[in-house]
């Protein structure tokens, strides 16, 4: 869905000789509910659901990360702001487990306080099993989004600024997007409409976050000369069509 990111990646691992005949890889069956959470400075604690609908025992590692922009655009560093207990599972095949989510220093509080924003990253650890044989090995690692919100303020909510310029070279586009309020902005389905009405869709799913104080940029498809001859950008932010107010700067950067 919108709010994570998911990576299957292909690892040395083993199949069974049966699946080796056939061509077929092993896949996980690691799910992960829900895909983004967000605390009051009221909760301690909010919960994740991990869940295997596959027909193999799954082991998962759950950790937490402060999550922050800047000019090279995301950086997760490790943090105890939040704990995730238990960090390690195994699930056999049709099994739960609840990851309880624990906040582990004060929400943000005072004059101008911004939402803190966390990445937990669940990584399906491989691990091999001795009726097993060389082979490959899908495993799945989500990201998912937390926000904890100020002390005082029972909704956050982003304040955008927009702009668009050519690139050096100038055959191609730079969105950039500025976030002045205290809350995140998750941006998806941009498209861009023409004067005469026309639509073409630029990023159907998602585009990506802005959060508090951060500024990113993005390098869109679409020809230059669209925005020479003028129209405006659609996208969802935070769940709703919005229709930016973006300046346009046709001049080379």
């Amino acid at each position: 869905m919108l709010s994570l990111w998911l990576r299957r990646v292909a690892r040395p691992a083993v199949l069974a000789s049966l699946l080796l005949s056939s061509g077929v890889a092993m896949a996980s069956g690691l799910q992960v509910s829900p895909i983004s959470l967000s605390l009051q400075a009221r909760e301690s604690a909010s919960g994740l659901t991990l869940s295997n609908s596959g027909d193999n025992v799954v082991h998962a590692q759950v950790r937490v990360y402060q999550w922050l922009q800047d000019e090279q655009g995301d950086q997760l560093t490790p943090s105890r702001g939040l704990l995730a207990s238990p960090p390690m599972i195994e699930l056999k095949p049709g099994e739960n487990q609840l990851i309880r989510i624990i906040r582990a220093k004060a929400p943000p509080q005072g004059a101008g306080a911004v939402e803190d924003t966390y990445r937990i990253l669940v990584n399906e650890i491989p691990v091999k099993s001795a009726n097993q044989t060389t082979g490959l090995q899908f495993t799945l690692s989500y990201s998912l989004p937390v926000f904890v919100q100020p002390v005082g303020v029972t909704k956050t909510s982003p304040q955008l600024q927009w702009s668009t310029h050519l690139q050096p070279d100038g055959k191609a586009v730079t969105l950039r997007v500025s976030n002045s309020g205290n809350g995140h902005a998750q941006l998806a389905g941009l498209s861009f409409v023409d004067t005469a009405g026309n639509s073409t869709e630029i990023n159907p799913g998602l585009l990506g976050y802005v959060l508090p104080g951060a500024t990113m940029n993005w390098t869109l498809k679409m020809p230059p000369s669209a925005l020479t001859a003028g129209g405006k950008f659609k996208v969802m932010m935070n769940g709703t069509q919005t229709t930016p107010d973006v300046t346009m700067d046709t001049s080379i950067r």
